[in-house]
């Protein structure tokens, strides 16, 4: 018995180390600026790569040069096919709160440069707590629940007073978006390169 401890704690030791180890950051970006891109191209690509993302366009202007998304809920820990939270503290807030995002990207040219910028506005649902009368009924603060069955019905009163509150922006799913958008942008040149022989 006392041998396994020699072997086990020092593994333990190891383990607890590690996981407070500072992960490695990608430097946050809010703009990515390209030579010889189209801007259609590159509209239609990040369009492409906010779809892929689970984001609704609600306002696409190509001439403008703008893509505003509807607000998308942040995913949950069982939704792992969805990308829009990025990093581990994005993802523990949209699993402990409700959250939505908001993407906004703006594209034009200057001076033979393309320019990418990107903005993601977080927002969080504040809901006021229903005043209970006792400890054992804590199931109610929220919602009409019972103790055996929760529901989101919320009170008239309730409803009146939730309202979401801008937490500023994600610099981390700005990153993200932006590239994504570039890789695609870059891989699109390379193959029609290939293709034109250039």
């Amino acid at each position: 018995m006392k041998n396994c401890w020699t072997i086990l704690v020092p593994i333990l030791a190891a383990a607890a180390l590690s996981g407070c180890a500072q992960p490695k950051l990608k430097t946050a970006i809010d703009h990515i600026c390209l030579t010889t891109t189209d801007k259609t191209q590159a509209f239609l690509a990040a369009e492409d790569i906010l779809a892929k993302m689970h984001f609704e366009i609600e306002k696409a202007d190509p001439d403008a040069g703008f893509i505003k998304t509807r607000p998308l809920p942040g995913a949950n820990f069982f939704e792992f096919w969805r990308t829009d939270n990025v990093g581990p503290r994005n993802t523990l807030q949209a699993n402990i709160q409700s959250i939505r995002r908001t993407a906004q990207l703006t594209i034009d040219s200057r001076n033979d440069q393309l320019c990418i910028r990107c903005r993601v506005n977080v927002q969080q649902l504040s809901m006021p707590e229903h005043e209970v009368s006792s400890s054992s009924r804590a199931y109610e603060m929220f919602s009409r629940s019972t103790a055996s069955m929760q529901h989101l019905r919320l009170r008239p009163e309730q409803k009146k007073q939730m309202a979401w509150l801008d937490l500023g922006s994600d610099p981390q799913l700005e990153t993200e978006i932006l590239n994504r958008v570039e890789k695609r942008l870059i891989s699109e040149e390379s193959n029609q390169t290939k293709t034109t022989g250039r």
